[in-house]
Order: C-alpha cells, then structure tokens, then sequence
C-alpha cells in the first residue's frame, strides 16, 4: 500500500480533468496535481471519436490526445478505480489498496454508460472510448454489415459515419421517426430523410433486448420478438451520471451531486464538474449536462476555485452534433413533448425551434444555423414578451 498527498486531487480522468488541471495551473503554478482516472488512456479529444475522425480528413489522430500531464505537470495514474472517498481524513482509497490525501478534491467521475444484455465479445461494442473507436474502425470493414443500436445523437453520429465509410448500416431506434423525442416532427422527418438517403436502414419504435453469438455474426434481439443478424453490433443507449463515490461519501446527491454556484458541494474542500454536477444555471436554473462544452467550461471554473478564484459558473453550455454535413446546436431544454415554435428561415434546410414551457422558452434548437448559440442564450435569459416577437429574433 502506498500514500501519496497532492495539494488538488483530481478523481476521473475525462476532459474535465484536463481542462481542472489547466485552471489550477492559471492561478497556481506550482502546486501538486494529482489526477486519479480508471481509463487507460489519458485524457482527449472525446467527441472526435463520433465525428472528426471519421469524416474530416484533416483531422488526425495525433489531435486526439489532450496532452494533460506533459503541459500542467500533473501526476497522471492511470487504470486506477477509487472506491472510497474519506471527506474526515481528506483521502480517497483505491480498490488496489493505495491511498492519497488531498488539500482539495475534484470529482469528475463522468458517465456511466447502459449496456445490453451482450456477453463479451469484440463485435459488441458499447461504444464510450478510444479502444472502442480504435475495435470499430478495425471491424468495420467496407461492406460489414454494421447493426447501431440507440437513436440519440450518438448512435446517429456513429450510424452516418460508418455508412459514409462503407459500411451497411441498420439503425435500431425506440421512436416513430427519428430523433422524434427530441425534435419536432417537421425537424424529425428532414433529421430522418438524411439517414434513409444515404442507405441506412432504419428499424423504428423497437428497442433491442440482447445481443448473441451465433456463428460468425451477431444477431440482436429486438422487444418484438424480431431478430437483426449483423457483423457488428455498436450501442449508444445513453449514460448515468457516475454519483456513487459522491452519494457513498455522505455527499448531497439528487439528479447530479449539488454543487453551488462556484461548483462546490457542501464539503468546503470538494468539487464536482461535468456530468455528475447539478448546478445553479444562471439562466436555465438546476441543470445537469452531459456535453463537451460543459466539461470544459465546468472543469475550468473548478480548476480556478479549487485555486483560489471567487468566480461563479456562469457559463450556459450548448451542445451539437452533425451528420451527413448538417450541424445542429441547441441551449437549454430540447424535449419534444413540450410545445414547440418553429422558425424556419430556409423551408426544410435551416430553422430555429423554440421550447416553450408556457410561454416562455426552456429551449432553443439551432438547425442548420451556426454561430448562434450566444443568440440563443440571450433569448433564454431575457425572452420578449409575447411569442410572436420569438420570430425573427435570432438570424444566421
């Protein structure tokens, strides 16, 4: 056993940390940084792995690396798993039995991601890491018959990518259209049309209970009874933030561990940022959000405080995806169950699409509008006073 102190200790080891690290690093130059992660990679580019990799010829695996212990000087362990977190001692133990003291904390401990009911086997793929880009790219072939499981943006992403390299490709997804829990329906069907014109095919409203070896391939089964035989199976069923250090270490823990508005929890010494924080949004109220726009800015802001800064969060995240060339961002609240206004300002190519709860927005979906997300926020936080003012309020 072995009991190392650093003087800002960091538990994860995701863009957050990084971005923790260089915080601390603009306040405070010397101080020890530890960083504790369960990955066996250090730090990088996450989304590339959905998006620029695949489709940007520019973008080059050298890009992928973030580079965090060479340019803080952090002390980066890897394949590490923290079990437990003493708030009275100020120590986190290791499930190898080491244990590491702490002036500051900084949990940052990420997602977890669902998984199907699947044995293990390197054609079923829960696709979360660089080793999992790395089995993809190496399985699927031009030509492999590649089954995505998961509607969201990351089952979609990895669905148009994979199609657009050759692959044939059957998307699996819970909704009558898709994308159709979080778009519009006008919206849904252009988001749909661009998957069925580039050959995917698209098995809608079922959900896959399993997936087996049988023979050479993979077959999914599917809530109706269906079978889908594949070479590949990839799944992008959605995460749970990882609370369970935060909530087992007597840490206030209701859709996210509570932090304050400077990301701290009640523990004066301990910060969460990224996806396991619910903070005090400035502009949308209690928020969680699991986006790479939110890990930097949320770790930066905790890398500052945990150094000293008197700085709140006040940084309102968007998030993206793209497909088949098409970029959509959005701020706050996109739930097609809540009433929707539409503003189309090229009729099915570009629109922005307002979430009202109300009538006020919660919500704002940028399709096929760039540069707007500073637009949107300002809308959010200072909506007009009757809707048809939310017309013509943001412009490319």
């Amino acid at each position: 056993m072995t009991h190392k102190h650093y003087d800002y200790l960091i538990v994860g080891g995701g863009m957050v940390a990084d971005a923790a690290a260089r915080g601390i690093r603009e306040l405070d130059h010397s101080g020890s940084i530890g960083i504790l992660s369960a990955d066996v990679d250090p730090p990088y580019t996450r989304p590339a792995l959905s998006k620029k990799l695949w489709t940007d010829p520019d973008f080059e695996w050298d890009q992928v690396p973030l580079n965090t212990a060479e340019e803080t000087g952090a002390d980066l362990t890897l394949e590490t798993l923290v079990s437990a977190l003493d708030r009275d001692e100020r120590q986190v133990s290791t499930s190898d039995g080491d244990v590491v003291g702490y002036g500051k904390l900084l949990l940052a401990t990420g997602s977890v991601p669902h998984r199907l009911d699947a044995p293990d086997d390197d054609r079923i793929i829960h696709f979360r890491s660089e080793d999992d880009y790395l089995r993809l790219r190496r399985e699927a072939g031009k030509g492999t018959h590649v089954a995505v499981v998961g509607g969201g943006y990351i089952g979609a992403e990895l669905a148009a990518a994979l199609v657009q390299n050759g692959a044939r490709v059957t998307l699996v997804h819970p909704d009558d259209v898709l994308g159709g829990a979080t778009f519009p329906a006008s919206v849904a069907e252009v988001y749909e049309k661009l998957f069925v014109d580039a050959g995917v095919n698209l098995i809608a409203g079922r959900r896959a209970e399993r997936a087996m070896v049988e023979g050479d391939g993979i077959v999914l089964q599917l809530d109706d009874g269906t079978a889908v035989g594949a070479d590949l199976v990839v799944a992008g069923l959605g995460v749970s933030p990882a609370t369970d250090l935060a909530e087992e270490a007597g840490l206030d823990v209701e859709d996210g561990v509570v932090v304050d508005a400077h990301l701290r929890t009640a523990d004066e010494r301990v910060w969460a940022a990224g996806d396991i924080a619910l903070y005090p949004d400035a502009i949308l109220g209690p928020t969680r959000v699991e986006h790479v726009d939110h890990a930097t800015a949320s770790g930066r802001t905790a890398g500052r405080a945990m150094a000293g800064a008197q700085e709140a969060y006040q940084h309102t995240p968007f998030l993206y995806s793209q497909v088949f060339g098409v970029r959509w961002e959005a701020v706050g609240e996109l739930d097609a169950g809540l009433e929707t206004l539409e503003d189309w300002i090229e009729p099915g190519a570009s629109a922005v699409v307002y979430y009202l709860d109300g009538a006020t927005p919660v919500g704002v979906l940028l399709w096929a509008v760039a540069d707007r997300t500073d637009a949107a926020r300002a809308v959010l936080a200072d909506p007009p006073a009757t809707r048809d003012e939310l017309i013509g309020a943001i412009r490319p």
